[in-house]
């Protein structure tokens, strides 16, 4: 393999490693909101932005177009840490098994 190649292979390698390393802890910020982790001083010096980006928005917008099946107008989205989902389904799965007696 030529050394041009390689390179480039590695620089892909690099940059693909630093985007698991971020959805990782944008995964770890989800699934463990009330947890305080402190900050790495990386992440302290680098600018934060809140909010939603433009591709999540779109991503969005698609989903409630296919469920509605027309264009939505989106006026607010806001993220709501509840447990009632996984409770529910909880409930779901202990229901359907069969109690032997």
């Amino acid at each position: 393999m030529s050394k041009h190649k390689t390179d480039d292979i590695a620089a892909t390698l690099a940059a693909l490693q630093a985007q698991i390393a971020e959805l990782t802890k944008r995964v770890d910020h989800y699934e463990h909101p009330l947890e305080q982790v402190a900050p790495e001083p990386a992440a302290v010096a680098a600018p934060q932005h809140e909010g939603i980006t433009e591709q999540e928005l779109i991503a969005i917008s698609a989903a409630i177009g296919a469920f509605l099946g027309v264009r939505a107008h989106i006026r607010q989205i806001r993220l709501v840490s509840s447990t009632a989902w996984a409770q529910q389904g909880r409930v779901s799965i202990q229901a359907s098994h069969r109690l032997q007696g």
